[in-house]
């Protein structure tokens, strides 16, 4: 019998790492779609020789999505942006456009299976461009294929992530708004199994997932669980809304923005579970705290990143 096929969007990304191995393991054949597939390299020691497979797929492609997904069996978009670049990539052109391409495509090649990874807070009403497209990408994906399975995590922490890494070397720990907006952070670990759960499952065809760690922070409090774990001594800065979105303005004019409009935007709403929908249990998952997780890469912030260095060395 043939292997059946995956083909996993976004796949040379941060999700990904986590996600292609349990993929391989499971038997799938895996097609790495990205713009960049060379970037895939470090996933093509998984599983046995030719069964990772990087194409060349960028979503707003749509002949080249269809070529990626072609005899697929179970397709997953991880693809996502955390701000607006030149070349086409928007969050209207990427979020909802590419996921509707993707959609398309995989219905039209008969896949079987759909995991649309989109984010806790999506809402097409939102004043946050982020928030209201990945919501619109929610809507043009079902339309496309109704019995896709929606993920929305929270703020997802591990080795790789844009987040603590981001905060972990800053000389002073910037508070916007106080600190004050709430989160409720989920392992990479942990999300990686609830998309797996989602390609295991028939039943979760259809259906829209929170997903949530079992423990609500506010931004301050999780850059205090940063600072005790690296024993940063530095300052906690409160920055207002009004001077934040200046920053977020100027920061636009730059290739890579520390901060834009729209992420201040989407900061000014609790980035917390509804209750409304089933979470990670539904999915058979059981969150781990994210105390659990952080330790084994924040350390490398420590006394300045001198930890890090003198363990190289």
């Amino acid at each position: 019998m043939s292997q059946k096929i995956a083909t996993v969007f976004g796949g040379t990304g941060f999700l990904a790492r986590y996600i292609v191995p349990q993929l391989t393991k499971a038997g799938y054949r895996v097609r790495i779609a990205s713009r960049h597939p060379s970037r895939a390299r470090h996933l093509l020691t998984q599983g046995d020789v030719g069964q990772v497979q990087p194409v060349y797929a960028p979503v707003q492609n749509k002949t080249a999505v269809a070529r990626a997904v072609e005899d697929a069996d179970v397709v997953i978009n991880l693809v996502g942006l955390l701000f607006e670049s030149g070349k086409g990539q928007s969050f209207e052109a990427t979020m909802v456009d590419g996921a509707a391409n993707i959609a398309a495509a995989a219905a039209k090649a008969g896949a079987s299976t759909l995991v649309q990874v989109s984010a806790l807070g999506a809402d097409a009403s939102s004043a946050s461009d982020y928030a209201r497209c990945k919501a619109l990408g929610e809507k043009a994906v079902l339309r496309a294929f109704p019995k896709a399975t929606i993920l929305r995590p929270s703020i997802v922490v591990g080795p790789e992530d844009g987040f603590f890494n981001r905060f972990g070397g800053m000389p002073m720990v910037p508070l916007i708004g106080g600190g004050k907006t709430l989160f409720q952070p989920i392992t990479v670990i942990d999300l990686a199994d609830s998309v797996m759960a989602a390609v295991n499952d028939s039943a979760t065809q259809g259906k829209v997932f929170e997903l949530a760690g079992p423990t609500t922070y506010s931004f301050k409090e999780l850059m205090a669980l940063m600072q005790s774990i690296t024993y940063s001594k530095a300052p906690q800065v409160h920055i207002p809304w009004g001077v934040a979105e200046l920053i977020g303005l100027m920061g636009t004019a730059l290739p890579v923005p520390p901060l834009t409009r729209d992420q201040v935007l989407l900061l000014r709403t609790d980035n917390v579970a509804t209750g409304a929908l089933p979470g990670v249990e539904a999915l058979g998952v059981e969150p781990a705290p994210i105390e659990s997780i952080l330790p084994t890469y924040l350390v490398r912030f420590r006394n300045g990143g001198q930890y890090a260095k003198a363990s190289a060395g």
